[in-house]
Parts: structure tokens; C-alpha cells; sequence
């Protein structure tokens, strides 16, 4: 049999475990407040964002989420709007016709802003979203059509909905706030300001990221 050193086994242990060991992920809720349905005939009219914590192999630490923020608002896109979905929101669509940003300036401002995020944490960005699928599509597509890439990639988003039912082993369509234990939900209020938005489900996640349900009535 050969003689392998001690050092040398210590060695490939060490550089197997560099290998294997997964590069940490930076949270970052995003809420986005819309005209319309889909992106495109209809126009994201408000985006949030916060830092909602840390996860490495080591587990997952929860940030402040008020301490690093984006917002903004951004012009229309198009003439077309939902009524209703716009009373969501409150903003007034005739002054960020006047006012809202430039969207390809807007995108790429927050595409910076979670760039230095995640570098300053040393992690890969991802999105999480109460529920995902609607902000991410309105996401996605901006940063696409207006800057051409995505910090998160094609797939770096994470749904809250998701998350809890596969800890709680509900299906999925069973599950809304009201089904959540109360000890998981923010105390802050849910106002459609995409900003408060974005913060007071930074703490949902983070409270749904440490949660072991079986610890919890």
C-alpha cells in the first residue's frame, strides 16, 4: 500500500472542504408597488428594498433591516393603468409622469446599491418576496429591459409563501399571513409603501428563516 503523509491527507481534507463549502447568501427584500398586472403594458411605479440578514454554513443571522434601504419611484411606462391597482399604492401617477425617475436610471442605482450590498457582506444576493412571484416578475423584467442583467441572476429569488409551507407542511395555497403563528409576523403595518413594505417583510423572513416549528405552538 502507498504511504500517504499525514500532512498531505490534511491537506486535500482542507482543500475539499474549501471546495465544498457553499459562498454565503445576502436576503434582500424587495417590494415593488405597480399600475397593472404585468410588466410592460403596465409599470412598476414604486421599488423597496432592505437587507433582511446573512446566511452562511454556519446558519443564518438576521440583519437590521432598516439600516440599509433603497427607494425609489419611477415614471410610468405606458398610458395603460388598473385603477384599483393603482389606489394600492397611493402615489399619484400624474406627478411621477412629472417626477418619477428615469427607470433605466433607477435600475441601475439599485442594481449598484445590491451589488455593494453583497460585496460588503461577502455573499451572493438574493431576493426574497411576500409573495415573490408577483414583485419578481415586475423585477426582473425592469432590470433586464433597462439595464440588460440582474444581480440575483435568472433564479436568485426566495418566496416567503414558499418557505413557510414547506416548514409548517401546509400546501401551498393554504397558506396567508393569518395562518402564520403571530409570533412570526412583524409588528409593523403593512401600509403598501414599498419601502415599509419591504422592511416589515425583511423581519417576517428572518423571524421564518430561525423559526423550528416544532418549537412553536
Amino acid at each position: 500500500m502507498p504511504h500517504t503523509s499525514g500532512s498531505s491527507r490534511t491537506s486535500r481534507t482542507s482543500r475539499t472542504s474549501r471546495r465544498t463549502r457553499p459562498k454565503p447568501s445576502l436576503y434582500i427584500s424587495v417590494d415593488v408597488e405597480a399600475d397593472g398586472p404585468i410588466p410592460g403594458p403596465y409599470s412598476m411605479i414604486s421599488l423597496g428594498a432592505a437587507v433582511a440578514g446573512r446566511q452562511d454554513a454556519d446558519g443564518y443571522v438576521p440583519a437590521d433591516p432598516e439600516v440599509r434601504t433603497f427607494y425609489r419611484e419611477l415614471r410610468p411606462i405606458s398610458d395603460d393603468f388598473v385603477p384599483e391597482a393603482l389606489a394600492v399604492s397611493g402615489l399619484d401617477r400624474e406627478r411621477l409622469l412629472r417626477e418619477g425617475g428615469e427607470p433605466g436610471a433607477v435600475m441601475a442605482e439599485f442594481g449598484a446599491w445590491v451589488r455593494e450590498a453583497a460585496r460588503e457582506a461577502g455573499a451572493q444576493p438574493v431576493m426574497c418576496g411576500y409573495p415573490a412571484s408577483y414583485d419578481w416578475t415586475f423585477l426582473y423584467w425592469y432590470l433586464i429591459r433597462f439595464t440588460g442583467g440582474s444581480p440575483f441572476g435568472h433564479s436568485g429569488c426566495l418566496d416567503m409563501k414558499t418557505l413557510y409551507a414547506t416548514k409548517a407542511r401546509l400546501p401551498l395555497r393554504a397558506v396567508a399571513k393569518g395562518t402564520m403563528p403571530p409570533a412570526l409576523l412583524s409588528a409593523r403595518r403593512h401600509t403598501h409603501h414599498a419601502l415599509d413594505d419591504a422592511v416589515e417583510q425583511a423581519e417576517l423572513f428572518s423571524n421564518l428563516m430561525l423559526w423550528e416549528p416544532d418549537r412553536i405552538e
